[in-house]
């Protein structure tokens, strides 16, 4: 019976496009630098991709007519391992056909090839295909045989190389891409830039305009500006991709022969005020006639930084809005807890206001401590399977409070912020009644100096004799496992320096599978935070800096949130526990699954642009 309702919800969920906007004959184009879709094709590095990987799923899910278009890089991003404390970097070779990518052919049966002027050399990709929950992934691939080996090396690595291999990967994605969906015979009607590196498709599909239908640059330009949607992800101007100038001149130059301009009119498109670079933000943010961010304070945030671009606004008057990002909860969700759920009623495949999370609030709470179990048991003997690789505790104890922190080591995450108090960590660690023990993952950039520095100090730190065998970092994370952590601690700590954290995901999945998020109140958790589903670090503490917030982290691990593992009934179970355990499945599922996402992305931004270009682009049929 059970099998019959999710069958029917996921046909539910199928149709909502067709059943709300079906007679529309919408195609949106997905541009993002990495997507990450599952660990086996590894073209990710962090959120930015898995998050992209999500959307595809969801609208997949939803019947959301809608196409993935990246890199494919031969290399990935790098496998990590950890020696004498330090991180070092393994790019083996990828081989597409055994990652299930399948190589687009033309109708004489041959490999179809795009080109691309990349300042005089002409560059020819590849493009590979992976159908994801019904939305299809292209990838350009440059290592092709009788291509230079510069050329060929576009395409090695994700976020590898100098500023002028940066440039030329983001114009075989942005130029590239748009020839590859034409070489496709794929007419989008709406194209959204995941982040700014894309920012060059705008560029091409102006000269496209203007040599193909004779458009001026100021006709082309508006077209273009009215069917591209942009989401920025980085709330500091530092973090935004810029180029030299004169690097920026040299490569597009053909792109402004094409378009019939000067290439300073192009050049002007990309310049911040007080700043000479070229940024593919700016670009993207003149070229896109939606913008957003990705959670209500990113938005804010944006609305603040970029506000010079549009000097005559007020500042909550900038055209850049919000949507909070998500995560596809039957990814991240585990198997029994799904099971569990839809035993309540609750239903991931169903149309966005069909899901029923409120539900999980029904669920029997000794089954969820039982289902709890079961994922941590899995966490833990993963942890003991990779005993070789990973470093400090040697046997971690299911029956102990366990706090999970992985994600990108860069600085402003602050991994080691739950380390900074020794004296005390060794308290709670050893504590008698209530101990804790701690587990991380995650990589540091190549070129992140002081990133690594936090990851070989992590390291350090859990193999020294303060740790007591309780604190272990498990090296080469990866979406596999993140799954085994999002399921498996007990509690998921956060502590980027706020405002840094435009949104964040992984808390989403941990507290969909019921661990309780403690986090600073930055990016998404404001907007899902109270105290019956987590704890949060007070803003007006945040606001005194990392030593302040340092000692209320322990605070709350020592007096609220132990001792609220600890709280058990006659029966054993920790009742409040698994109470705050229901609620933050009920809250987040509700609230920050991705079929939300994509159905506010649908209604808020694809649907105006779509229909903000129509009576252009009947014009000028």
């Amino acid at each position: 019976m059970l099998d019959a309702e999710h069958s029917h919800a996921r046909e539910s969920a199928s149709r909502w496009w067709e059943r709300a906007y079906g007679e529309r004959d919408l195609l949106v184009a997905y541009f993002s630098p990495e997507f990450g879709v599952d660990a086996s094709l590894p073209v990710y590095s962090g959120g930015l991709g898995v998050l992209a990987g999500d959307h595809l799923k969801s609208a997949g899910d939803l019947g959301v007519p809608l196409v993935g278009v990246g890199l494919f890089y031969r290399q990935g991003y790098f496998r990590q391992s950890v020696l004498r404390g330090h991180q070092r970097e393994l790019y083996p070779d990828l081989d597409a056909a055994a990652l299930g990518l399948t190589l687009e052919r033309g109708s004489d049966g041959e490999p179809l090839r795009i080109e691309v002027d990349l300042a005089g050399e002409a560059v020819q990709a590849r493009i590979w295909s992976r159908d994801v929950r019904g939305t299809t992934l292209y990838l350009l691939d440059t290592n092709v045989a009788e291509s230079s080996r510069a050329a060929r090396q576009i395409t090695d690595v994700l976020y590898g190389g100098d500023r002028e291999h940066r440039i030329r990967q983001e114009l075989i994605l942005g130029v590239g891409g748009a020839r590859a969906l034409s070489a496709l015979g794929l007419e989008p009607s709406v194209f959204h830039l995941n982040e700014g590196h894309a920012a060059f498709l705008a560029l091409e599909r102006v000269r496209t305009l203007v040599e193909a239908r004779a458009l001026s640059f100021a006709e082309a330009f508006e077209l273009v500006r009215r069917s591209t949607v942009f989401t920025t992800h980085t709330p500091v101007q530092a973090g935004n991709e810029r180029f030299d100038s004169e690097l920026a001149r040299k490569y597009l130059a053909g792109l402004a022969d094409g378009c019939g301009v000067p290439v300073e009119e192009l050049l002007e498109l990309g310049h911040a005020p007080d700043d000479e670079s070229f940024g593919l933000t700016p670009l993207a943010l003149r070229t896109a006639g939606q913008a957003n961010g990705v959670s209500e304070l990113h938005g804010s945030v944006s609305r603040r930084m970029w506000h010079p671009l549009w000097p005559d606004l007020k500042t909550d008057e900038v055209p850049i809005g919000h949507v909070t990002n998500a995560v596809h909860a039957p990814t991240w969700i585990s198997a029994e807890l799904q099971d569990l759920l839809a035993s309540a009623g609750v239903r991931l495949d169903a149309a966005p206001d069909e899901q029923g999370w409120e539900r999980a609030g029904e669920v029997d709470p000794a089954d969820l401590w039982r289902v709890h179990l079961a994922c941590k048991s899995r966490l833990l003997e993963l942890v003991a399977d990779r005993s070789s690789a990973h470093l400090g505790g040697e046997s971690l104890d299911r029956d102990v409070l366990t706090v999970g922190f992985a994600r990108r080591f860069a600085t402003y995450k602050r991994a080691a912020l739950v380390l900074s108090d020794a004296s005390r960590l060794r308290g709670l660690l050893g504590n008698p009644q209530r101990p804790v023990q701690l587990v991380f993952a995650g990589k540091a950039h190549p070129a992140d100096g002081e990133g690594k520095a936090v990851l070989a100090e992590v390291v350090r730190r859990a193999q020294g004799r303060d740790a007591r065998g309780r604190i272990v970092f498990l090296p080469d994370y990866d979406m596999e496992l993140a799954r085994a952590l999002v399921q498996g601690v007990d509690v998921w700590l956060n502590t980027p320096r706020v405002p840094h954290e435009a949104s964040g995901t992984s808390g989403m999945k941990a507290a969909m599978n019921g661990v309780l998020n403690l986090s600073v109140l930055d990016g998404w958790w404001p907007e899902a935070y109270s105290p019956r589903i987590g704890w949060a670090i007070p803003q007006e503490i945040s606001a005194q800096g990392d030593e302040a917030e340092g000692a209320e982290l322990m605070r709350l691990l020592e007096e609220e949130v132990a001792p609220a593992f600890y709280d058990r009934g006659a029966d054993g179970l920790p009742l409040r526990w698994l109470e705050m355990m229901r609620g933050s499945i009920a809250t987040v599922g509700s609230g920050f699954n991705a079929a939300r996402m994509v159905a506010q992305y649908v209604e808020r931004l694809y649907l105006p642009a779509y229909a903000s270009v129509q009576p252009i682009a009947t014009r000028e049929r």
